[in-house]
């Protein structure tokens, strides 16, 4: 059944078609660039649809007859609605590979017109947020009354033009976690705390990461923080920064940031990835003191985000599934992280 990487000429685009060709998959192509669109199709031998963003008809007609898009064309605070408006007006499933919050929340709030489109709407297939979201459902599924959630990950192997914009954004925006089921702001690196992976003991700093709005959503714990491990000078400067907080969020300065991110980030090599793992740690919590922790390993974030994601296409398919917003571990299940190649899950005693 006919289904699309949006997106394709992009970093984890190129990755996730490669891929899905090694699977005897066949996807379209689709992308704005038409040069960067077509020397891949013929590289992989697939059909190809060019197309931009800014035209909803256009979009619309680009998508007619799929079963689903894989959007993959960040960042996806701003490409994200457009292509939500064309799957839903033209009854076809959407994914991305996001881990902006600002994009689930928008996401979620279209629940009620995609279980009348009988579309499903699941941002964040990929490393954001498949693992931690898994994690983070199976705490809970061994601790049913936790009531607080605190997540962390350590990546490495270096990051991609497109995750590295993301990050520019957030630096705009300051720090978020939960508190009693809302979304609370706080400032850029708001707390820290020792992060027991499992290769080794970390410091780990909050993060406005995809899970601080997934995580309730698919366990309903009221209170949540994400962690990044990072080195204690770079915490000392994301703090400086919340001085410049209000300049890093205006949109010139933005576009300069990004420009200078085109022009020296390619995304890590081949070797890179390989030669690089991804460590995540949680630990669920109730209000009577007990305790529940795990940890993950995972392969590097590009390539899980790859295995994560074309395990969802796989399954959306091969499968009917009511329409609606979903977070991985509603659709796939808590155990779903743990099945994909190279990932070492261990519930702790």
């Amino acid at each position: 059944m006919s289904w699309m990487i949006y997106g394709a000429n992009g970093y984890t685009g190129r990755l996730a078609a490669a891929e899905s060709v090694r699977r005897g998959m066949q996807p379209v192509l689709g992308g704005r660039n038409e040069a960067a669109i077509a020397q891949l199709a013929e590289e992989l031998g697939l059909e190809f649809r060019v197309f931009s963003l800014d035209d909803p008809d256009q979009t619309a007609q680009a998508i007619d007859g799929l079963k689903l898009v894989l959007h993959c064309a960040g960042p996806f605070s701003l490409t994200s609605q457009p292509m939500i408006s064309a799957c839903l007006a033209q009854g076809v499933h959407y994914l991305d590979i996001t881990g902006e919050i600002t994009v689930f929340a928008n996401a979620h709030q279209q629940d009620e017109q995609a279980r009348r489109a009988d579309v499903v709407l699941l941002p964040g297939a990929g490393f954001d947020v498949v693992p931690s979201d898994c994690l983070a459902a199976s705490l809970v599924n061994a601790l049913p009354a936790a009531t607080k959630l605190q997540l962390a990950f350590e990546a490495a192997g270096g990051a991609s033009p497109g995750t590295a914009k993301t990050s520019i954004e957030g630096l705009g925006s300051g720090g978020w976690v939960r508190r009693d089921g809302k979304m609370k702001k706080v400032p850029l690196a708001w707390k820290t705390r020792s992060i027991p992976f499992a290769h080794a003991e970390r410091t780990g700093v909050t993060i406005p990461w995809g899970d601080v709005y997934t995580a309730f959503v698919s366990t309903g714990v009221p209170d949540i923080e994400v962690y990044m491990s990072v080195p204690p000078a770079t915490i000392a400067n994301l703090r400086r920064m919340r001085w410049l907080q209000s300049l890093l969020s205006l949109g010139p300065v933005q576009s300069f940031l990004k420009k200078r991110i085109e022009k020296r980030i390619s995304g890590p090599s081949e070797q890179a990835r390989a030669d690089s793992y991804s460590q995540l740690w949680g630990e669920a919590g109730s209000a009577d003191g007990r305790t529940v922790s795990a940890t993950m390993t995972t392969p590097n974030g590009y390539d899980l985000t790859v295995t994560g994601s074309l395990g969802i296409v796989e399954f959306l398919l091969k499968n009917d599934v009511e329409g609606g917003f979903y977070t991985p571990s509603l659709l796939m299940g808590a155990d779903y992280a743990a099945s994909l190649p190279g990932v070492e899950f261990n519930l702790l005693p």
